[in-house]
């Protein structure tokens, strides 16, 4: 198996084994070697790339929340949606996520963008294309990933239940036809990115993905995320 594939959770890699052998998915591969081979910077660093796939197995899933392609600068991408390492700027999407959590949750706003503390938790933060070059957002669109990550969506639709679905902006929520709605709870707004205007603001999803986590059995996730090391 590829070495990026092994950076998969098992689990992940025995739901996903016969996708990963199909044709397109072998040229998405040979597609960022080649890339690479011409001297082209591909965000995230080969080795994260499934990072979310690593961080979150399949069956401990609880929550999808679903982004679109990683950060295409320097230092921001690390194979999670709206994640940015420790050190690097908050970038503005993830700034209003967080004002929402405060306002919705009294959620206390970091110093950083890391949202791995998530990932434990049973968020499942994907992107529906892994993989971009360098300062060209979009730039791997038409590569295969969007066949791939519809395929982890339904899956997930298709063999869990009680999963919550964000689904933010038109993108995210055109995926909404890959979800069973009766077995699984799909929230939609506008996206967080300020170019949405303000109308992301006052969705309830946080509260609302708790409160059907709860009536569902489950433990409500803690949004809460620790102040960076170095400021402890």
């Amino acid at each position: 198996m590829n070495n990026m594939l092994a950076s998969m959770d098992i689990s992940w890699q025995n739901i996903l084994e016969n996708e990963i052998d199909k044709p397109y998915f072998q040229g998405i591969l040979q597609f960022l070697n080649s890339e690479r081979e011409k001297g082209k910077i591909i965000f995230p660093e080969s080795a994260k790339i499934f990072q979310a796939f690593r961080a979150t197995p399949f069956n401990k899933v609880k929550v999808v929340i679903l982004g679109q392609d990683p950060y295409h600068r320097t230092g921001q991408a690390m194979g999670l949606s709206f994640s940015v390492p420790k050190g690097i700027r908050i970038p503005p999407s993830l700034r209003n996520i967080y004002k929402e959590l405060h306002r919705s949750t009294g959620f206390q706003i970091p110093d950083h963008g890391d949202l791995t503390e998530w990932t434990s938790r049973g968020v499942f933060l994907l992107n529906t294309i892994l993989t971009v070059e360098e300062s060209k957002p979009g730039s791997h669109r038409k590569i295969g990933w969007e066949k791939f990550t519809d395929q982890v969506i339904q899956k997930l639709s298709d063999y869990r239940t009680g999963i919550v679905f964000m689904l933010w902006g038109n993108h995210a929520r055109s995926k909404k036809t890959l979800i069973d709605a009766e077995k699984h709870l799909i929230l939609e707004s506008k996206h967080p990115s300020p170019l949405a205007g303000n109308e992301f603001y006052g969705n309830h999803h946080f509260v609302e993905t708790n409160q059907y986590l709860l009536n569902n059995g489950k433990l409500a996730v803690n949004w809460a995320l620790k102040r960076s090391e170095t400021l402890l």
